[in-house]
């Protein structure tokens, strides 16, 4: 998301057209998500026995196993300025049709094979799994580009970058230190950044954090389209805050256990938005022989997703308010 965001921002400074602006932050977004593949880890080396014991899923099985290599090698910085290049280029290559297309893929295939040796040399054949995977998906995601956008290598490149640069920071406070410069055995933060010793304020602290990413990245659409603030002020809103009570009944989260909590909360979240949808599309009968019109009214629109957020946001604070009161 904050890839998202920075890449519709520097697009619309620009001066680019809304469509093409949400172009480039698609793909960068799209690059930003591209890091987390290295948990097909967890395919090869799970035991099964483990996550399908006693006849029910453990998802901690899965996770122990996808963790070994979780933000190692696909979050580090120094592959991030191997691999935006090289999925830059195919994606060129794609588009091209003169002499110069061979010259993209080879240097693009290079990059990719580059990075999978690499892996391969440092972590062993299940490193080159990962890196293999990350390359495959990275191409992929290039080729698509090329086909649905009209963005230049430099724009293709550019967006590749934003997206693998911007991706690793948010597991500072989630999660174990990313490898930011694999595969040289340097560490640039050797432990979690802490936000609060009380581990249950630190998991909302992370998770406002992240609200925080989303909503500048929902700005950013509403600034670039030229939406109003206004879309944030349906009242459906308010119900959100009634998730407080949530901090009477449920087992305080912390990172080791939030599933609770955050389907809970992006459950009320949602339910705003159902809400806020629900209510602007229920006078339809008057156009009930329009059907173009009813159409159009049963929709859901962008609008949705802001009283959503907005709702998520206002159950967050609910919440951190009861709780900091019952601590």
């Amino acid at each position: 998301m904050l890839a998202f965001a920075l890449a519709v921002l520097f697009a619309e400074w620009r001066g680019w057209r809304p469509r093409r602006a949400l172009a480039l932050g698609a793909v960068a977004g799209a690059f930003a998500a591209l890091p987390d593949v290295d948990v097909v880890y967890a395919v090869a080396a799970i035991d099964g026995g483990r996550f399908l014991g006693g006849g029910a899923v453990n998802p901690e099985a899965f996770w122990d196993a996808a963790n070994t290599v979780h933000r190692s090698m696909t979050h580090s910085l120094v592959v991030a300025v191997v691999a935006a290049p090289a999925f830059g280029l195919w994606s060129s290559a794609v588009r091209r049709s003169d002499r110069r297309r061979r010259l993209a893929y080879a240097g693009a295939l290079s990059g990719v094979a580059g990075l999978v040796a690499v892996a391969v040399a440092v972590s062993g054949p299940l490193g080159g799994v990962v890196m293999g995977a990350f390359g495959l998906v990275g191409l992929a995601i290039a080729t698509l580009t090329a086909r649905r956008t009209d963005l230049s290598l430099r724009a293709v490149t550019a967006a590749a970058a934003v997206g693998l640069f911007t991706h690793p920071w948010g597991d500072l406070v989630t999660g174990s230190p990313p490898q930011l410069l694999y595969p040289f055995e340097v560490g640039l933060v050797d432990a979690r950044v802490v936000l609060h010793p009380d581990p249950t304020i630190h998991l909302l602290g992370a998770f406002a954090l992240e609200l925080a990413v989303v909503w500048l990245a929902v700005l950013a659409v509403v600034r670039v389209t030229d939406r109003s603030v206004r879309l944030f002020s349906d009242r459906s809103a308010a119900l959100g805050a009634t998730y407080g009570a949530a901090a009477l009944v449920l087992v305080p989260p912390t990172l080791d256990v939030s599933y609770h909590f955050v389907f809970s909360i992006l459950a009320v979240g949602s339910v705003c938005g159902a809400l806020s949808w629900y209510r602007s599309a229920s006078p339809v009968r008057p156009a009930l022989r329009q059907d173009v019109v009813v159409s159009e009214r049963l929709r859901p629109n962008f609008g949705v997703v802001a009283i959503a957020l907005a709702g998520t946001t206002v159950a967050l604070v609910g919440y951190v308010f009861v709780y900091v009161a019952l601590a």
